[in-house]
């Protein structure tokens, strides 16, 4: 199942300005909030190329000079609210984080290719990792039908982001929250349950690829969100091509969501948060 391209939201041409409204601390995640009148809402598991609209780029102590791929959180049908989650790991989403209510954010989107319905006859389970709870948050909003939700963090300090989709059950690699191991143990346990489901999956790149294999070893259709640092967004510098059964593909514009059957590995440079 895939999005053909006249059928998926359209970004507006070029950079906009959205005004920071509010940020929230869930953990070590950030969570902005920002208005965003001139675009279209996004579909659930698509993309947004942002950056700060000062102290960015333009000398040589102004780093980051890219913008940065993040799918978006939260946007709520009935406004032009847009949320986005921040964890710091560099340059770029330690400025975004540093943004407070006024500043603007520079974005360009909604971009890429968004999840697709479950199948006839199949529940939806929701499986994140850390950061890649965010294109399954919007997902669970957007779902017209309850969902399994199962979240993984690498400890107490990161568990709090479980809090931005209610009812997720929980699992932390060291114990210190939840579950005691991965969340793929959590999705073993689902699929022996009852084997009639769809997953969607978002995280970094070996979670991806453990539900990539107990997907196809019990022929469990799944839907995974790959992302990867991108220039443009928009399938112009060919920076984040990954490998399929059926040749490379631009994440920004083929993806972010695709069908697990269609990789050999989740493994691959590129893939996941």
């Amino acid at each position: 199942m895939s999005t053909a391209v006249s059928d998926r939201v359209q970004a507006p041409f070029g950079a906009r300005a959205a005004r920071i409204t509010a940020r929230e601390h869930h953990g070590a995640y950030t969570v902005l909030c920002c208005a965003d009148p001139d675009g279209p809402r996004p579909a659930a598991g698509q993309f947004y190329m942002l950056s700060a609209a000062e102290r960015w780029g333009g000398a040589e102590a102004d780093r980051p000079f890219l913008p940065r791929a993040l799918s978006v959180l939260r946007a709520p049908r009935d406004g032009d609210q847009l949320q986005f989650m921040i964890e710091d790991v560099g340059p770029g989403t330690r400025r975004l984080g540093e943004l407070r209510p006024g500043d603007d954010l520079s974005l360009v989107g909604p971009l890429g290719i968004g999840f697709a319905p479950p199948r006839t006859g199949r529940r939806p389970v929701l499986v994140a990792g850390g950061v890649g709870i965010a294109p399954l948050a919007i997902w669970s909003d957007q779902l017209e039908r309850d969902a399994t939700v199962l979240v993984g963090f690498r400890d107490a300090a990161h568990a709090p982001g479980a809090e931005l989709i209610d009812g997720a059950r929980l699992a932390t690699d060291d114990g210190s929250v939840g579950h005691h191991g991965l969340v793929t143990d959590l999705l073993q346990a689902e699929i022996d349950r009852d084997p009639r489901l769809e997953v969607y999956a978002c995280g970094p790149p070996p979670m991806l690829e453990a539900v990539r294999g107990l997907c196809a070893e019990r022929d469990v259709p799944a839907q995974l969100a790959l992302e990867s640092g991108m220039a443009c967004g928009f399938g112009a510098c060919f920076g984040c091509v990954v490998p399929t059964v059926d040749g490379y593909i631009r994440i920004c514009v083929d993806g972010p969501v695709i069908e697990a059957a269609r990789l050999e590995t989740a493994l691959t440079p590129g893939a996941g948060h």
